[in-house]
């Protein structure tokens, strides 16, 4: 939930003029692997690489601050309730203060970080999947620390692995000469990467402004993440956070009507020419948190929303990069829950998609809300909860990261905080649910997704 109250801009200017960034040594990063564990080889074709994430705990159970490991077997043995596999004893230790911001290549083959806090915060790195817990760092490491800080929130784009894109905002209460509050100016900074070369590409700063009777009303950005392409490749569109002060003392204010879903969009790739567009059919966050929150899908891209009044809904910016208010599908309405909450969700390219998410009826676990998974169809806005995988109160998904789509299957792991679980695969065509390999934990600590 930080918030930088920092200024970037020369630096990264600068930085720019000079050669933009020089690799270093990644010697700093390595790390103890157990030799005694086998690595496999992938022959089959058909297959791929599907790389379990697990977050240690820190000082609570569920927290995930205790540092990423990750652990990588074939789809096979994903698929195989007879494999054990346990990351947290055997896998590859990621490079990141807390919980690692992890992405992979559409084929599964690449393993792509950015270390989150602490001295290596900023730090983007790659690493060739090579089975078990070997995964070898190619090419070189760079810092986008100057741009963005040491906990940047990233993701990459859906443009054939070549592009990631992170993100920050920073805010600065705005006074007329009486010291009465006029506005929040919110600073935003993008930074575009080259995952194939490991080096920048762009970086724009620009203030964005809501309208002036929101920013009279004390409303302003807080908080940003999650930038998608569209279908032609020309915009950006990123999701913004609302937050609130009091005009009249200029303090927070946490008791407010929440307005409708916003996205800024960008020129890409310039990222020139800032502007915000707003919902009308849902109201809330369209940030996300760890996992991707928007994709493209036939010409348009899917968004989720956060903290909706009336339940997370799935939006849709169309091909002339505005929402479509005539497309409603909203969760509450289609499983039949209340206070429903899109934790993390994928769709496969047939526009089927699992989504995880809580709702007021999950039981309170001993990290949070109880998780749950469900199988929803874009087109026919239904969704239902997937019942074939266990549910525990302790099953807590607020902290998942990734799912894998292989054709139209999509790969998910299930556990509770602190116990033990399996991989999960779903077939969206026919909903039909396969378990997999079990997945050993170790006290309080769960499993983040896999890549």
């Amino acid at each position: 939930m930080k918030q930088f109250f920092l200024n970037y801009k020369t630096l990264a200017a600068t930085i720019l003029t000079v050669g933009l960034m020089t690799a270093c040594s990644s010697d700093d990063d390595s790390v103890n692997v157990d030799t005694e564990t086998e690595t496999e080889t992938v022959n089959d074709a058909d297959s791929r690489w599907i790389t379990v994430a697990a977050a240690r705990m820190g000082e609570d159970p569920g927290d995930g601050n205790g540092g990423t490991l990750i652990y990588s077997i074939s789809s096979e043995d994903a698929k195989d309730p007879t494999v054990s596999i346990e990351p947290f004893d055997n896998g590859f230790i990621v490079p990141s203060n807390r919980t690692a911001r992890l992405q992979s290549s559409e084929d599964g083959n690449t393993i792509f970080n950015i270390s989150y806090a602490g001295d290596t915060g900023g730090n983007y790195t790659k690493y060739t999947v090579e089975g078990g817990q070997t995964f070898t760092q190619t090419g070189s490491e760079i810092s986008i620390a100057p741009y963005v800080g040491t906990a940047p929130r990233w993701i990459k784009l859906f443009d054939g692995d070549q592009t990631g894109a992170a993100v920050y905002v920073s805010t600065e209460i705005e006074t007329d000469d009486d010291g009465n509050y006029t506005r929040t100016n919110a600073t935003m900074g993008v930074v575009t990467l080259d995952l194939v070369n490991s080096q920048i590409n762009n970086f724009q700063e620009h203030s964005v402004p809501l309208s002036d009777e929101e920013e009279a009303a004390g409303y302003y950005i807080s908080r940003i993440d999650m930038p998608t392409l569209n279908a032609a490749g020309d915009k950006l569109y990123i999701g913004a956070r609302l937050s609130k002060v009091d005009p009249a003392t200029g303090e927070s204010d946490s008791d407010y009507e929440i307005l409708g879903s916003k996205t800024i969009v960008l020129d890409y790739p310039s990222l020139l020419n800032p502007t915000v567009i707003t919902s009308a059919v849902g109201h809330g966050n369209t940030n996300g948190y760890r996992s991707i929150n928007a994709f493209e899908y036939n010409g348009s891209v899917y968004q989720a929303n956060q903290n909706d009044p009336e339940g997370s809904h799935i939006l849709k910016i169309d091909a002339n990069n505005e929402y479509d208010d005539s497309y409603v599908f909203n969760l509450d309405d289609a499983l039949g829950v209340e206070g429903a909450y899109i934790l993390a969700w994928r769709p496969a390219a047939n526009g089927k998609a699992v989504i995880a998410y809580r709702h007021n009826g999950s039981a309170e676990g001993v990290a949070g809300a109880q998780g749950f998974f469900a199988l929803a169809d874009l087109n026919a806005k239904t969704a239902v909860k997937i019942d074939d995988i266990p549910y525990d109160p302790d099953f807590y998904l607020f902290q998942y990261q990734g799912f894998v789509v292989d054709g139209t299957e999509i790969y998910l792991t299930e556990a509770p905080v602190g116990q033990n679980g399996n991989i999960y695969v779903i077939e969206t065509e026919t909903g039909e649910v396969t378990k997999g390999a079990e997945l050993v934990n170790v006290e309080g600590s769960h499993f983040i997704g896999v890549f």
